[in-house]
């Protein structure tokens, strides 16, 4: 146990370096920090640092010391999810309803359609798919890969560029939010069915798996969002009383945040589903926000390079020299940026936004950035993908993330100024 305490000593300098050192050229070329420490973890992997200095993963990445890294980066992207939830506002929903609900009904079906077509081809390709998977969960968890949305990146350049309330803003924000819970929602029901063949005894009745995770999952978000909602207002209220979140209250929170994560890994969904449900009912005000000044420092840039640096452990580059992984990655590429950017700006347009507009909202909702990886290592963990299909979908969502700044910038970025004169910010999101 010492020896791996202290290579993970090691591990955790290398990595908050790694991290730091590539997201600062990152945003020096104008991309977001994430972009960075997403591209760092592949760098600290197998596909280049294994590559030239083999030696280097038994020096700093042993075996032994991974179990560490591994929770680590799980409770770093539960923590995070548990923040998204924070953000997640319904009043979206509520704004420009036929146009948000039009784009992201488009940014789902158009994804999930091409998805089906594509597992059609992919299941009969080695390395790519799990043989025990069955056709129509491969349909789901690639249609929910093509589907996600980075809605935390959407929100922070909406945010930090002025232009919340405005059309552009609320229907982007109202859209992102409808497409990712319906993504997050359809891979519960992925995990819950895959490998679920073997029942489950409780209280002497033999219960499928699948049927005691959608029921629990159902179940606790209805608890969670109703009488959950209304027990965690009396946290509200006292952060209310004191103007911030007491020690006691933060630890109370924490510790709710780890029941809720063991409740939906117990049940066989996955750990960042009760974070983020949780997120959501937590009360907003003063509490939300002092939620999000002390956890997200640390959650940011400690806990989330963990967990970049375990998916780039798993991202073998190599695997894609192969002509027919190469042709694999460039139809998935093709139907991402088709199944997303493009469907969800024709919906924008054919709901009377103007074009710059459109063309803005299809380039936010293209961008997957953290939230693709979570999906894809989840996918990775349960034994749904095989590594091939795993690095080819973080090469998506890298340079599907790349892609968000400079074209937002090109199609509405220097418009928006010209007209506001809004300064051009950077963002860790």
């Amino acid at each position: 146990m010492t020896q791996q305490a202290t290579q993970f000593f090691l591990q955790m300098a290398v990595i908050l370096l790694a991290c730091r050192w590539v997201g600062a050229l990152a945003r020096r070329i104008g991309q977001p920090q994430v972009v960075g420490e997403m591209i760092a973890g592949v760098l600290l992997g197998p596909s280049l640092l294994g590559w030239i200095w083999p030696q280097a993963t038994d020096l700093v990445f042993t075996p032994e010391s991974r179990g560490i890294l591994y929770a680590g980066a799980q409770l770093g992207v539960g923590l995070y999810m548990f923040l998204v939830g924070l953000e997640f506002r319904t009043d979206h929903f509520r704004a420009r309803a036929r146009s948000a609900v039009c784009v992201s009904l488009a940014g789902m079906i158009v994804p999930f359609l091409l998805g089906a077509l594509l597992v059609l081809w992919l299941r009969h390709v080695p390395g790519i798919f799990s043989p025990a998977l069955h056709y129509f969960e491969g349909a789901l968890f690639m249609g929910a890969s093509i589907a996600i949305t980075a809605f935390p990146m959407l929100a922070r350049i909406i945010s930090e560029r002025g232009l919340a309330g405005t059309p552009l803003g609320t229907l982007a924000l109202s859209a992102g939010a409808i497409d990712d819970a319906a993504a997050w929602a359809l891979l519960a029901v992925v995990l819950s069915t895959f490998g679920a063949s073997q029942p489950m005894e409780i209280g002497g009745l033999r219960i499928g798996a699948e049927v005691v995770a959608i029921g629990g999952a159902l179940l606790y978000g209805a608890v969670l969002l109703t009488i959950g909602r209304r027990l965690l207002a009396i946290l509200g209220r006292r952060a209310e009383q004191a103007g911030s979140v007491t020690p006691q209250a933060l630890a109370t929170i924490l510790a709710l945040f780890c029941l809720a994560a063991w409740y939906a890994d117990t049940i066989g969904v996955h750990a960042v589903f009760g974070g983020f449900i949780l997120g959501i009912a937590m009360p907003r005000s003063v509490l939300a926000k002092d939620l999000k000044q002390k956890l997200q420092p640390m959650c940011v840039v400690f806990l989330l390079p963990m967990f970049f640096t375990f998916s780039g452990l798993n991202t073998r580059l190599g695997v894609l020299v192969s002509p027919e992984l190469i042709l694999v990655g460039l139809a998935i590429l093709v139907a991402s940026v088709v199944g997303k950017g493009v469907a969800c700006w024709a919906a924008a347009r054919l709901n009377g936004e103007d074009n710059r507009t459109a063309l803005a909202v299809g380039t936010l909702m293209n961008a997957r950035g953290l939230m693709e990886l979570i999906i894809i290592n989840i996918g990775l963990e349960r034994g749904i993908i095989g590594d091939s299909l795993f690095s080819i979908l973080v090469v998506m969502a890298i340079v599907t993330t790349l892609m968000a700044t400079p074209v937002f910038e090109a199609v509405y970025g220097r418009w928006s100024r010209a007209t506001t004169g809004i300064a051009t910010p950077t963002t860790d999101a």
